[in-house]
């Protein structure tokens, strides 16, 4: 079928497709948008994504990202550095930060373990864990991953790795529903789920 749009048109809508949530059908209705209000969308968009891409970096600490590093949380001074919640990505930490649960400091693992998908220990930020609890004085650990088969290996694999460390693992309760993911949910079950944690 013929395009019955120019070359730039379709690669904008080719890379909005490529976004969570948006399929080639969304992806369209996103771009007529962004072309229709150019002045008020598009032009402010296209700056912003260019000094995000200018000046976001990856936090050496702790994985989050920031236009700083070390990342705004791992420099707050007033956050209790004896607490570290273990995530699964950026997102958890944005969705943490919202419910106002946790006052300590963070670890973003980058992905879950899977041997469908081939992710081992080796690709996830697990030795930068282990490094980080045993040289700070580290009393708790939280393990907040997703309540999936994939999250479940990847906590249980953690808490075994931290076995022999003078240190405390917790997951979070069963407030988060089974296949849920931290992003998607209301600050509300998050809070409950950080105090009700277990240990692991």
């Amino acid at each position: 079928m013929a395009s019955v749009a120019g070359p730039e048109i379709e690669r904008l809508i080719s890379l909005l497709a490529k976004l969570p949530g948006l399929g080639p059908r969304s992806a369209r209705r996103a771009a007529l948008t962004l072309l229709k209000r150019r002045d008020q969308l598009l032009g402010p968009l296209a700056l912003a994504l260019a000094e995000a891409q200018a000046h976001v970096k990856t936090c050496s600490v702790c994985g989050n990202l920031d236009t700083r590093d070390p990342c705004g949380l791992c420099a707050d001074t007033l956050r209790d550095r004896t607490l570290i919640c273990v995530v699964e990505e950026v997102g958890s930490v944005w969705a943490m930060e919202r419910a106002g649960a946790f006052r300590g400091r963070y670890h973003v693992l980058g992905g879950l373990l899977s041997a469908l998908d081939g992710v081992g220990p080796d690709n996830l930020r697990i030795n930068e864990l282990t490094e980080r609890v045993t040289e700070d004085e580290i009393r708790e650990v939280i393990l907040a991953l997703p309540a999936t088969v994939d999250g479940q290996t990847t906590a249980h694999y953690i808490a075994e790795r931290l076995s022999n460390l003078d240190v405390s693992v917790t997951m979070l309760a069963r407030g988060v529903p089974v296949g849920g993911d931290l992003d998607w949910l209301d600050d509300g079950t998050i809070a409950q789920a950080m105090r009700a944690r277990r240990p692991a």
